[in-house]
């Protein structure tokens, strides 16, 4: 009996010492698991890290996905194409195998502005919103006016010069004193401008050429009884044809210049709206206005 209950005694002791370590080592994985729990939040920190360039790199790729197909073109080719018709003194001359002017200036700034090299494609004036939709050239700048229809087709800048269309006669013209003479007459242009839309509230005889200058040409010929065209081109004209003068009254309402983009650029429309500001601003524009009207 004695033995008996030595032996339960000895078991007794056995299970208490094994629920004893039990609960210790119950104790111990506590903290264990509590260090393992903040090592996992280290790493989960860690992990975050990690992905935080991931998430870094994806808005950055966000904000490449938010640039326009137009700038993304400009920077990988390192060059912006400028699409004009450089017959249109003073804003674009041809000199040799430059092309100078106001907006070849302009044309530069902006270039400049986004470091990259400028092209300049010339051709006709017709041509240029197909080229720019086309995606052969980056941005207009021709003596553009913002008209309803263009609107549709390209997303214009800023504004930078009024236009005023001014209508041309050969001196001693009776017939042709003021702009309501010209209904009917037969009127020189130059094509798809804002002299060729202007005309045709006037006539439906228009001659359309691929600039005003070989129009004015063929009014001094007696071929054409006017021509409707920008006034400073128009001035320039008269100044070196002679027997062509200016009729004091306008052809048209005041109109003015912008460039333009494809419809969608609005980040290339806000680099050329801070250049055209920052030249406003300065007097650029106005200078080399009066710098090129006068160039011989």
């Amino acid at each position: 009996m004695k033995t008996y209950k030595k032996v339960l005694a000895l078991l007794l002791v056995v299970v208490m010492s094994i629920a004893l370590f039990g609960c210790a080592s119950n104790g111990n994985e506590g903290p264990a698991s509590q260090s393992q729990s903040n090592g996992s939040s280290v790493q989960s920190g860690e992990t975050e890290q990690d992905e935080t360039p991931g998430g870094n790199e994806a808005a950055d790729n966000g904000q490449e996905s938010e640039m326009s197909e137009s700038m993304a073109k400009i920077k990988e080719s390192g060059k912006i194409i400028w699409g004009t018709n450089a017959a249109f003194p003073p804003f674009e001359i041809r000199r040799g195998d430059d092309v100078i002017g106001v907006d070849a200036e302009i044309a530069a700034k902006i270039a400049e502005k986004l470091g990259v090299e400028l092209e300049v494609v010339d051709m006709d004036f017709e041509g240029l919103i197909n080229a720019l939709t086309s995606k052969q050239i980056d941005f207009i700048g021709a003596g553009f006016t913002i008209k309803p229809d263009r609107e549709e087709q390209v997303l214009f800048t800023d504004t930078y010069f009024k236009a005023v269309q001014t209508i041309i006669i050969q001196e001693g013209n009776t017939e042709i004193t003021k702009a309501a003479d010209l209904e009917g007459k037969t009127i020189g242009v130059q094509s798809g401008t804002t002299g060729d839309f202007t005309a045709k509230e006037y006539t439906d005889n228009i001659v359309r050429f691929d600039n005003a200058l070989e129009a004015a040409i063929d009014l001094k010929n007696g071929r054409l009884d006017a021509v409707i065209v920008d006034d400073l081109p128009a001035q320039m004209i008269v100044q070196e044809n002679e027997g062509l003068v200016l009729l004091d009254e306008k052809a048209a309402d005041d109109e003015e210049y912008a460039l333009a983009v494809r419809k969608g650029a609005t980040d290339l429309q806000a680099v050329i709206n801070e250049v055209l500001a920052e030249l406003k601003a300065g007097g650029k524009i106005e200078e080399w206005v009066e710098e090129y009207s006068f160039l011989n």
